[in-house]
């Protein structure tokens, strides 16, 4: 039997099926509905802006050609838009992006990366007029810029309530790709709450989507369904500069809060818990007795921080921060941040297997000591103890060395071999410095030893190690049998 001929009656069926449900007016039988943009891109398109940056001098890095871009790792990248057009002078450079109206009489919103360190600002409407703007404010770690020109009865956009928006839903953006003005293209939400790899950006917790953004689509707005902006154009994960299908935009709401500052004082303030925080993985979670994976594993506390005032301690889980729960480390910073240094906080943990409410008062983010950065160590030859079933040997850390990696008296040791297939598959590596074993401070390398016998044959062990200025846990294990 013919299988097509076969099927065609069960296939026709779906096919039917599905037109009647999607689209019941629909006058060709068997066709999906797609969403139709015009309606929402013709109400919000006079609301969106194009924006050059002028740079004179030539001072700002956007205006390189673009194929210099073809040279750089595939990392997320801000996109300026630099469509090689014909600069107004030899001696300028200027940048391209989009922004969009906030209000009647000419506030604006756009990305810090687009008019950071302009000389001039010069926005074009829609209705072909030019207006040279006021940055009002800019704010690097959340990439906003608020912008205002002298005019009135301007066409604005509507801001949605970001926090329902959902992956798989969809979003349009309209932005000046390449100084395409009025460009138009859509895509679904691919994920919420994601981290940039840009340490400089941790308190965004971005949104992802497949809408083709490019150079120029900087600072334009992300819009959903009913014509709202729910987010900032901001990033692409690009290694030649281009849309490759993966996109990020800033949430409204996290742009407002810095619009509000910005429009207050100038400037935005965040506050700070005073902490380091990395991810639990399954090990980690299997290492620490906990049933799932999740939270803030705390890594490092600074001394004398918000975090080290309310008790605050190495190794502790943070499951939450003012009764919202975390899902990864990645959630923290940006609730962290997106209250006013002197606020009122609690942290909730989890400390050998009890759960603890720690209140806090957060400092500024701007006032927060830096972790010095240390020289690595170079491995010594005197081996002092060694662990063979977890595969590693240590030594004391001579005084001059402890100096160097920024060590106090009595704290941590030197690991000077790793030949055990557990360590490293661990990450371990000659030179770091492990400063704890399972819940036990390590002051030398007996006490290393100590510790490491009560390891036995299919456990996992935590480690707390020290490595360049960075301190975080790893899981060892499961401990094979010696």
């Amino acid at each position: 039997m013919n299988t097509s001929t076969r099927f065609a009656p069960l296939a026709a069926t779906i096919a039917i099926a599905v037109a009647t449900t999607l689209t019941p007016n629909s006058a060709h039988a068997g066709a999906l509905a797609l969403p139709d943009f015009s309606d929402l891109v013709e109400q919000d398109g006079p609301a969106v802006v194009n924006i050059e940056a002028i740079h004179d001098g030539g001072k700002h890095k956007s205006s390189a050609p673009i194929t210099d871009d073809d040279q750089m790792p595939e990392i997320f990248k801000h996109f300026f838009g630099d469509p090689q057009m014909p600069m107004p002078h030899d001696d300028e450079g200027t940048a391209i992006g989009s922004g969009f109206l906030i209000s009647s009489d000419g506030k604006i919103l756009t990305n810090h990366h687009v008019v950071d360190g302009a000389d001039r600002v010069i926005v074009h409407l829609a209705d072909r007029r030019e207006f040279t703007a006021k940055v009002i404010g800019s704010d690097p770690m959340s990439d906003v810029a608020l912008l205002k020109v002298e005019a009135t009865g301007l066409p604005y956009l509507k801001l949605a309530d970001a926090k329902t928006l959902k992956p798989g839903q969809w979003v349009v953006a309209i932005g000046s790709p390449f100084g395409l003005d009025h460009s138009v293209t859509a895509g679904i939400v691919s994920g919420v709450g994601r981290r940039s790899l840009d340490p400089g950006e941790q308190y965004v917790p971005f949104i992802q989507t497949d809408v083709p953004i490019n150079k120029g689509n900087s600072g334009g707005p992300l819009l959903n369904t009913k014509g709202e902006v729910v987010g900032i154009n901001s990033q692409i994960f690009s290694n030649s500069g281009g849309y490759m299908g993966v996109s990020f935009a800033i949430p409204i709401e996290t742009a407002m809060n810095s619009v509000q500052q910005l429009q207050a004082t100038g400037k935005v303030s965040r506050g700070v818990l005073g902490v380091r925080v990395q991810e639990v993985t399954t090990a980690i979670a299997n290492a620490m007795g906990l049933t799932r994976s999740g939270g803030a594993l705390v890594a490092e506390v600074v001394p004398g921080s918000a975090a080290a005032k309310a008790g605050v301690k190495t190794g502790d889980l943070i499951t939450a921060f003012n009764g919202v729960d975390l899902d990864s480390s990645a959630d923290l910073p940006p609730l962290v941040g997106s209250l006013p240094p002197g606020s009122h906080a609690r942290i909730s943990v989890r400390r050998d297997g009890k759960a603890l409410e720690l209140p806090v008062v957060l400092d500024n983010l701007a006032d927060a000591t830096e972790t010095a950065q240390a020289m690595p160590a170079a491995a010594g030859d005197h081996v002092v103890a060694s662990a063979e079933h977890l595969g590693v040997s240590v030594q004391d850390i001579p005084s001059a060395q402890r100096k160097t990696l920024k060590l106090e008296a009595g704290q941590g040791v030197l690991v000077t071999r790793v030949v055990g297939d557990v360590a490293r598959r661990a990450g371990l590596q000659a030179g770091d410095v492990i400063l704890r074993v399972g819940n036990r401070d390590i002051a030398s390398a007996s006490a290393f030893a100590a510790a490491a016998s009560q390891a036995k044959p299919g456990d996992t062990v935590m480690l707390l190690l020290r490595r360049d200025a960075q301190t975080q846990f790893i899981a060892l294990g499961p401990i094979e049998k010696g």
